[in-house]
């Protein structure tokens, strides 16, 4: 089992940022990777950014590459997707998710990621 739970969502300008948090617990596995993932109302959840707890192998989503970075502190078993350059077309919830399976180079599975946070609001007015 891994528990996550999401923090640092809220309300920005475009242009603005926010840096989202996740604090894993609970697990006993070698290695994860974890991902955020975001879903706007309407629409189905998609793959964001996705990390490796075994090495810093990071992917990111065409939509995000160059405005967000994905990183963790492992002694603190908690992740950060950092937001720079937000647009309303970021406006969604965010969620934290967990795989004990590797990570893709490049792309996330949606179906892969067994384990959830609750989700955290990012809104962006332009």
């Amino acid at each position: 089992q891994v528990q996550l739970v999401e923090s640092g969502g809220g309300s920005e300008q475009a242009g603005e940022s926010l840096r989202l948090s996740c604090a894993a617990s609970g697990y006993t596995y070698s290695s994860l990777c974890v991902g955020w993932f975001r879903q706007a109302p309407g629409k189905e959840r998609e793959w964001v950014a996705s990390i490796s707890t075994a090495g810093p192998i990071t992917s990111y989503a065409d939509s995000v590459k160059g405005r967000f970075t994905i990183s963790q502190d492992n002694a603190k078993n908690t992740h950060y997707l950092q937001m720079n350059s937000l647009k309303p077309d970021d406006t969604a919830t965010y969620y934290c998710a967990a795989s004990p399976q590797g990570c893709w180079v490049g792309r996330g599975i949606l179906r892969d990621f067994a384990y959830w946070g609750q989700g955290t609001q990012v809104t962006v007015s332009s």
